[in-house]
């Protein structure tokens, strides 16, 4: 369920931790989640050791995506805001730099919808997209989300306050 031909989306490993450091740290990503400082190794390590944590016991769940030839770490999923109640959860997804443009992001989330809707058994995925982001809408789209609606002012970058689109994916 979480691989395919090409890619496998597994728990993170001790071994990630300079992945997750680099990802987690890199100021130009910040703008995208809720991100305000750096993260230290010591909270990511830590991070790590409960990530055997259930989505229903911390209420969210980071995957790493590797490339299944060789294990290659290429970036990471994550479900957040879990709802068991009303059946949703948030999606976030960053690829690497080295790796974009290979159409690892569109595969990752086919992957991650069908353990959401197969075997959570959720009733939605939905993403908060920058309007200004038009790979990452392209993503959503093409993967089945549908702009829902346009979250006026939700994001303070150094120019202002920016929209971004309210997406769903429903498991009908």
């Amino acid at each position: 369920m979480l691989e395919n031909y090409r890619l496998k989306l597994r728990a993170p490993e001790p071994e990630d931790l300079e992945f997750l450091y680099k990802w987690e740290n890199d100021t130009s990503l910040w703008k995208l989640g809720s991100t305000l400082s750096p993260i230290s190794k010591y909270t990511l390590k830590e991070y790590i050791a409960q990530s055997h944590l259930s989505i229903y016991d911390i209420k969210q769940l980071r995957l790493i995506i590797t490339l299944k030839s060789d294990e290659t770490p290429v970036g990471a999923i994550d479900l957040f805001d879990f709802d068991p109640f009303h059946q949703r959860v948030a999606i976030g997804i960053l690829i690497d730099q080295a790796f974009h443009k290979q159409g690892l992001a569109k595969e990752t989330i086919s992957l991650i919808k069908d353990y959401c809707f197969n075997f959570l058994h959720l009733h939605q995925i939905y993403a908060h997209v920058p309007c200004n982001n038009d790979p990452s809408r392209n993503l959503f789209l093409g993967t089945g989300f549908k702009e829902t609606g346009i979250l006026k002012d939700w994001l303070k970058t150094k120019k202002g306050y920016e929209d971004v689109y309210w997406m769903q994916c429903l498991h009908l």
